[in-house]
């Protein structure tokens, strides 16, 4: 603080935050045309896998082929997942762990969506203890069973500092 500034360390962010901003580097990966999510797996502060939403790998993307096939078919945001060429970035993240035999064990997931149930299951047999999401999902089943399993589910509100 010797030139009247407030000192680099004051203003670091929380994990929270520092993780949350990976979250949404990881989001631009995103090949959906519709929406894109990032999702970063953590323990013990270390960042296990990241995912993003997008056709799986070798695949052609929606942009690729046209369009996107639910847009085509007019199927309404929350409805119909399986009528979709993509992985949620979720399961991408889960996926990637397996891969590279990474032991997903009582972990955080920061996602910028909230999961939807296919992803609530998934997360909760991944041994996901903690959720820290940015945007809302209206998915009432998934907060249910997220519940259920004892997970903790925080909502992103904003930058916080340590």
């Amino acid at each position: 603080m010797a030139d009247g500034q407030p000192d680099r360390l004051d203003r670091r962010p929380s994990w929270d935050a520092y993780f949350m901003a990976i979250c949404r580097v990881v989001a631009t990966r995103s090949t959906c045309l519709r929406r894109h999510v990032g999702a970063v797996l953590v323990s013990d502060r270390r960042i296990l896998a990241t995912g993003y939403n997008g056709a799986p790998k070798g695949m052609a993307h929606c942009a690729e082929l046209g369009g996107c096939y639910r847009e085509r078919m007019g199927i309404p945001s929350g409805e119909r997942q399986e009528l979709c060429r993509g992985l949620h970035a979720e399961q991408n993240a889960i996926i990637q762990a397996a891969i590279h035999g990474v032991k997903l064990e009582n972990v955080t997931l920061y996602c910028t969506t909230f999961p939807c149930v296919t992803c609530a299951k998934m997360l909760i047999n991944a041994d996901v203890r903690r959720i820290v999401y940015e945007e809302d999902y209206p998915d009432e089943l998934s907060r249910q069973m997220l519940g259920e399993a004892g997970v903790e589910v925080v909502q992103w509100q904003g930058e916080e500092e340590e």
